[in-house]
């Protein structure tokens, strides 16, 4: 019999409602994974293994009373929440050295809409420092490091939430994307990753959101897991029903078009990697088999983007609440952008944000061409762990490593390094990451890479059934 940690989210799920197995039972198992792996994966900054057991143990007592069907959807599932998103009673560190560390008080909206469908929260995972980067390190816990290299990293934000998917550590993961924050981890750690269309689900993360960006959305195995946590976020389902239950249906021949072009090349230009392209040219083959259509895409982006992008994305850490005495404690990154955003005037901040709004319009025009847009994940393969900051760091918790402070220089590597994300929250429309190519040749064996789909407002089922039908 396969271990409890080797079920698909689906199956365990299955087995939980019919009491197969009991959410105790479960928990535990997962408990256990936690503490042998988490000190060297580092992808929990705090595990809730009392409360966990007590909320299972009440779960157990819940099907004792209830008729299966009677039981919610997510019924004694474990999961966990990334550390920026409130719990109530468990500190949110917002992966900051800089904040005082306090139980929150209330649950986030995402943290009650998930504990609603009766799952149990084993803990918080790794992020980076307010959720600023595409790598989870900060100066509160040991980076969250790729279960399949441990001296690379598991990308960002939801870095510590891939890491543990992918580990087995948790079934599935609800993870956050204000710019790539759910698709980058999972195309590092070779996980599906939606980022379901604006307005959808719930954000989850406490900070603001000036420019309307951050969704919660799924960090799974597969596309049929990824689509019963989206049933669990999105209660009222899909147009067609469930989305689990949609999954299963096949797509419609679709025209998609095929695109390298990003708003980040005029500031920083940039080749994508020999292993990105063939985590293309396997993500084309896989669809053309599957009878669609592929075309090249020709997308112009206005120069201005990254600027104005930039301006939104860092006005929040401006207005967070740190004592004068503790700005010492942040990253160069958040140091520097908190430093020009309360610098910047509330005209410039609002100019950003009217030119964000033309640039979706425009860019939601020419995507409109075809069914779906095609583009490789990342540029380049997984950085190692203190790539982008420059940190020596060894196997040594962040608190004690030496950070080589170039902002702007970090800030250009994640640019570079996932030049396809950041456009497609700023247009509010819904994508996919899809593992499909294995730098060492077979699945599993070396980095795992994939691609990127994106499609109009509500196609997040139909990506789900691209994703399932690209699976290898």
């Amino acid at each position: 019999m396969a271990e409890l940690h080797e079920l698909s989210a689906v199956a365990l799920r299955n087995s939980l409602r019919t009491g197969e197995i009991s959410s105790a039972e479960a928990t535990a198992h997962f408990l256990a994974r936690i503490e042998e792996q988490n000190p060297l994966l580092g992808a929990f900054v705090t595990v809730t293994a009392e409360q966990a057991m007590k909320s299972a143990r009440a779960a157990d007592s819940l099907f004792a009373r209830n008729l299966p069907e009677e039981l919610p959807l997510l019924h004694g599932m474990p999961l966990a929440f990334k550390d920026l998103t409130d719990v109530a009673g468990i500190v949110t560190t917002h992966g900051s050295a800089a904040l005082d560390h306090k139980p929150a008080v209330t649950d986030s909206p995402l943290v009650a809409l998930l504990k609603e469908t009766g799952v149990v929260s084993l803990g918080k995972t790794q992020v980076p420092e307010f959720g600023l980067t595409a790598y989870s390190e900060n100066r509160v816990a040991p980076p969250s490091r790729n279960p399949y290299a441990l001296s690379r990293s598991s990308g960002g934000s939801s870095g510590g939430s891939a890491a543990a998917v992918a580990a087995g550590l948790l079934p599935f993961a609800p993870g956050t994307d204000g710019g790539g924050s759910i698709r980058i981890p999972a195309a590092a750690c070779g996980l599906v990753g939606l980022k379901p269309g604006r307005g959808l689900v719930p954000a989850g993360e406490s900070l603001g959101d000036p420019g309307r960006l951050v969704v919660a959305g799924p960090l799974a195995r597969s596309a049929a897991d990824a689509a019963l946590m989206m049933d669990a976020l999105v209660p009222a389902g899909s147009a067609e029903g469930s989305y689990l239950a949609s999954v299963e249906h096949e797509p419609p021949r679709l025209r998609i078009g095929v695109t390298l072009d990003s708003p980040w090349q005029g500031t920083f230009p940039f080749t994508p990697d020999q292993e990105a392209m063939d985590a293309l040219r396997a993500g084309e083959k896989l669809l053309e088999g599957a009878g669609h259509s592929l075309s090249e895409a020709a997308v112009r982006y206005d120069n201005r983007y990254p600027d104005a992008f930039t301006t939104a994305w860092t006005a929040a850490v401006g207005a967070a609440r740190i004592s004068p005495h503790r700005e010492a404690l942040l990253a160069p990154l958040t140091r520097t952008f908190r430093r020009r955003a309360q610098q910047r005037s509330s005209a410039k901040l609002n100019e950003a944000l009217a030119f964000l709004r033309q640039f979706e319009r425009d860019t939601v025009t020419q995507y409109a061409q075809w069914d779906l847009l095609l583009m490789p994940a990342l540029a380049q393969t997984p950085r190692p762990v203190g790539w982008f900051t420059g940190a020596s760091h060894g196997n040594s918790p962040w608190p004690s490593a030496q950070w080589a402070g170039d902002a702007d220089g970090d800030y250009r590597k994640q640019c570079e390094f996932a030049p396809w994300s950041s456009m497609v929250n700023v247009c509010g429309l819904p994508a996919i990451s899809i593992p499909v190519h294995w730098t060492g040749g077979p699945p599993g064996e070396g980095l795992p890479m994939g691609v990127q789909l994106v499609g109009p407002l509500g196609s997040e089922t139909l990506l789900l059934q691209v994703a399932r039908q690209l699976s290898f």
